[in-house]
């Protein structure tokens, strides 16, 4: 096709230009007298921190010169008890005081902390009651669930009106009046490329043979459970349930459990109709100490039979906030237990459809497999079934902007069940800070009595593989997510040679061939029918059909790499992922290739929906996210000074300080329990 010019419709969230003060008072969700009559406590003080880093304010107490600051942190100390040095001779002077000489400036709110700004190492301090907001600022942090919901309201677009709107700009734009492009002889058309597609077909889906449904084929990217047992459902003897909710009672909490091991045996698991000891209601803000003391009282009763407890059913209240990541942390890294948290507005409701999708990810989590592929079992698939092959699905998930010290977290999944390839164990680490090379697929470790010891993700994982299934792999796959364009050949060389490292040192010549795949969602390509009234090319929402499958004009002209639409659109328009085969010592076909991936996201154990990207992909992105758990929650201010003691003036704002530069060592995650990491965990 020769060269192309992309346009696409994005969208984002800005920060709204208001007074420090009164974005403060919105975030913090109170009263205006109610905040200012009193200091900030130590956690409103991190939520204001972590809201406002990174963000840009003008200074409004010098008239007309709006000089404009970059937020680095908050001090620790309120506004009234800052002092600095004026002269060499050490002679103090307020920040109250220098403000009201200077600048004439009366500081109404002293026992509020001031903004950091500038420098980090030699930041300026500024009130927040003399600072505004500055306009045109794209929000770049976490939106909450109602930010959300109200962003898609205004931006979904169907298929057809987000071709309308980009057809639209290119009139708009004029480029058939480009003098640059008329010099150069380029003509651009005012019409969407015309590309060829095929629509490969969904897989069968086998069940166990005691439900009503044995197989199932799926229809436009969905199925359901309807009069179907899970393929290998897991057991659940030993469970319990602890509630954090206040506004369920205990009698609502205990008859959702009972609903929820109805629908699990249902469904085709082995689970135990009671649990080992009565539910337990505790507060929230004490959830270490409940399930610990929890998890104490089960065991103990359970120690007698030499039983394990195999469940943790966990009632949240809807608005959680950090509640959930502790409760992930204590459970996975310290007590060695797998958990299925439910929200309160759920376990209220008690829909047949929540238990059943409830009781799919309980089943992977103790060790069970919802559904197989027929052609899995059958050993009809191309370069997978002929002989013992293992998938990886690989992603590193970076800290948002403005967090500037959180190390990134890499997590990789490997499959554990071949032939039927449905089971992924996972493991996870920190690297550094926005690092997108994973460090850790191996490494060589120094014993004091062993010497080198070869170790490493990949190389734990393969061993994994050989005790599940009895085999060594003698095929990988590898699906790695959350690679740019720029980046593609500086990881492959590296995770290549990590891959081939950790073969070797498991035995010698040990070498199984490579396919090396990148899996990308964050491109501004998109598909559309070619007649969006055909119901034969478009699903329910006006989307391409789950299996569209694109490979050529639109892609490289040499290199392998298609786009792939696996899912049915719900709403908006649907995002091909985009696969590009970086090594491929498989030698696969470009069908072969597209019907495994396609086939695979029907496999996805948390639904039964076809998913959009591969789902070992999926799981490692799901696993380095439950890692963000993992990491101990900020309780100091590293971006506050306690004194500004070593400061000076600057005469444009405010009195400065120096910091001393953080440590580059990233500390490692707590170790996952044994028991869990051999499950599906993340789900």
């Amino acid at each position: 096709m020769g060269l192309s010019l992309n346009i696409d419709m994005s969208s984002t969230a800005f920060i709204e230009p208001l007074p420090v003060i009164d974005f403060v008072v919105q975030l913090l969700a109170r009263d205006f007298r109610e905040v200012s009559s009193r200091p900030l406590s130590d956690s409103d003080r991190v939520k204001i921190k972590k809201a406002l880093r990174g963000v840009k304010v003008e200074v409004t107490h010098r008239g007309n010169m709006r000089r404009k600051y970059r937020i680095s942190g908050l001090t620790s100390q309120a506004t009234r008890e800052l002092t600095f040095p004026v002269d060499e001779r050490g002679t103090m002077k307020s920040v109250v005081q220098y403000f009201q000489e200077t600048y004439g400036f009366t500081i109404q709110h002293t026992n509020w902390p001031c903004l950091q700004v500038g420098n980090q190492q030699r930041p300026n301090y500024l009130p927040m009651e003399v600072c505004k907001i500055v306009e045109g600022q794209r929000y770049s942090k976490r939106l909450n669930e109602r930010q959300i919901t109200a962003l898609l309201k205004v931006t979904c677009q169907r298929p057809h009106e987000r071709e309308r709107d980009i057809i639209q700009t290119v009139h708009h734009n004029a480029y058939h009046e480009d003098p640059y492009a008329k010099e150069f002889g380029i003509r651009i058309s005012e019409k969407l490329a015309s590309v060829e597609a095929r629509v490969l077909p969904p897989p069968l889906l086998k069940y166990h043979e005691t439900g009503k449904d044995k197989e199932c084929l799926p229809r436009v990217g969905q199925w359901n459970m309807m009069n179907k047992k899970m393929v290998n459902g897991g057991k659940v003897n030993n469970w319990t349930c602890i509630n954090f909710a206040r506004n369920v009672q205990e009698s609502v909490a205990y008859r959702f459990c009972q609903e929820l091991a109805l629908m699990c045996r249902t469904s085709g698991m082995e689970f135990s109709p009671d649990p080992v000891i009565p539910p337990l209601t505790a507060r929230p803000d004490q959830v270490e100490r409940a399930l610990k003391a929890h998890h104490h009282d089960a065991m103990s009763r359970l120690r007698q039979q030499s039983k394990d407890l195999d469940l943790l059913v966990v009632i949240l209240p809807d608005n959680n906030g950090s509640l959930y990541g502790d409760l992930k942390r204590i459970c996975e890294t310290e007590l060695g237990l797998v958990s299925q948290c439910c929200l309160a507005r759920h376990v209220y409701k008690m829909s047949k459809q929540y238990l059943a999708n409830v009781a799919l990810k309980i089943n992977v989590k103790v060790g069970g497999r919802n559904t197989v592929l027929v052609d899995a079992v059958s050993r009809r698939i191309p370069l997978v079934s002929d002989r013992p092959t293992i998938i990886f699905g690989a992603d590193v998930t970076h800290p948002h902007p403005g967090e500037d010290s959180s190390p990134s977290i890499a997590a990789v999944v490997a499959s554990q069940d071949w032939p039927e390839i449905t089971k992924y164990a996972g493991l996870l680490c920190a690297q550094a800070h926005r690092q997108e090379l994973i460090q850790d697929l191996f490494k060589v470790e120094q014993d004091p009595r062993r010497g080198s010891v070869p170790g490493g993700m990949i190389r734990e994982l393969l061993i994994s593989f050989k005790k599940a299934t009895g085999e060594k792999p003698q095929r990988i796959i590898f699906y790695r997510d959350g690679v740019s364009e720029g980046q593609f050949y500086q990881v492959l060389l590296h995770e290549l040679d990590a891959i081939r490292k950790a073969c070797a040192s498991l035995e010698p010549g040990y070498q199984p061939p490579v396919t090396f795949v990148v899996v990308q969602k964050r491109h501004h390509l998109r598909l559309f029918a070619n007649n969006h009234g055909d119901l034969n090319s478009v699903d329910k929402s006006g989307n391409i059909l789950p299996g569209t499958v694109v490979d050529s004009k639109i892609c490289h002209p040499t290199e392998f790499d298609f786009y792939l639409c696996s899912h049915a659109g719900i709403q908006g328009t649907s995002r091909p992922a985009h696969y590009h085969v970086l090594w491929d010592e498989n030698k696969f076909s470009a069908d072969e290739l597209q019907t495994l991936t396609n086939n695979l996201c029907y496999t996805y154990a948390r639904c039964t929906r076809s998913v959009s990207i591969v789902p070992p992909a999926y799981y490692a992105h799901l696993a380095a996210f439950r890692a963000r758990f993992y990491m101990e929650p900020e309780t100091s201010d590293s971006g506050s000074m306690a004194s500004a003691a070593a400061g000076r003036t600057m005469a444009g704002g405010g009195p400065r300080s120096t910091r001393a530069p953080g440590s580059g060592a990233v500390r490692p995650l707590p170790a996952l329990k044994d028991n869990v990491k051999r499950v599906m965990f993340y789900c």
